[in-house]
Formats: C-alpha cells, structure tokens, sequence
C-alpha cells in the first residue's frame, strides 16, 4: 500500500496535464513501513526522452517519441536521492503519464521497473488527468496492483 495525501495526488494530474500529448514523469519520495509507504513529496520533473536517451535502452523502443516514452535524467535521479537521503527519506516511487491510454503498465515500463519502488501511472484522455493506478513489481517481475490510501 502506499498512502498519498490529496494535494500529492493532484501534483501527479496537473503535472500530467500540463505535458500533455506527451508523457510526464517525477519522483516520489517518502517513508517506508511496515503498514506501507508514505508519501512526503512528488517532484515533478522533465521527461528527458530523447534520441541520446533512446540509445541506453536497446531494442525497439529507440523510435519512441515523448508521447509513448519517458525517463528521468541518470544526474537528477541521482540528485534527489543525495536529497532525499539528506532528509533522511527514501525515493518509494516514480509517476508518470499515459497519454490517451489506459494507466496499465506497458512491457517497457515492466523491463525498466525496478523492485521496491511504486509506479504510479495516470490516464490522461484529451488533456484531463482520469483514473490514477499503483503498481510494484512482484517476485517473479511482474506488476501488481498496489493499493493507494488517501489521506488527508
């Protein structure tokens, strides 16, 4: 379970929404715990998708443009978690878009996921953020739906 305060939820769809055709991403930090994570902030950042970024990951994603493809930049992800660890809090999660599609992982998000963070994905179906769904990665590398809690 990963639980997320009204006011985090709504900085995934605005953020969603203002990328809109193309995919947004961020970065979510927090607690873990027993019961579950805890959501301190969502960073919003730039998808940094481009020709250079579509090298790293062989195979036949390396035509993709923004608008079916992201990735958070290896420097920022690296930043915020000097951040985070300065704060004495985790990177539990990353966020992005899904763009006139449903908030289902594709076969690239599983292939690039990594076990132990949420993956939160939003629909966004002609610039309106819709449902919003979290996945985590299971023993055998598959998804899962991950409850979200909402708290206030």
């Amino acid at each position: 379970m990963i639980k997320f305060s009204q006011e985090h939820l709504q900085t995934i769809r605005t953020h969603a929404e203002s990328t809109y055709p193309d995919e947004c991403c961020g970065i979510i930090l927090g607690y873990l715990a027993n019961e579950g994570k805890s959501v301190v902030e969502v960073m919003p950042t730039e998808n940094a998708w481009n020709t250079e970024a579509a090298a790293e990951f062989p195979g036949e994603r390396t035509t993709e443009s923004k608008r079916r493809q992201y990735t958070i930049a290896p420097e920022v992800m690296l930043k915020t978690q000097k951040q985070a660890r300065d704060r004495s809090l985790n990177i539990i999660g990353i966020f992005h878009s899904h763009p006139d599609h449903p908030a289902i992982p594709s076969e690239c998000d599983r292939l690039y996921a990594w076990q132990g963070y949420s993956y939160i994905i939003v629909t966004v179906q002609n610039g309106k953020a819709g449902e919003l769904k979290s996945w985590s990665l299971d023993d055998t590398h598959q998804f899962q739906v991950e409850a979200i809690e909402n708290i206030i």
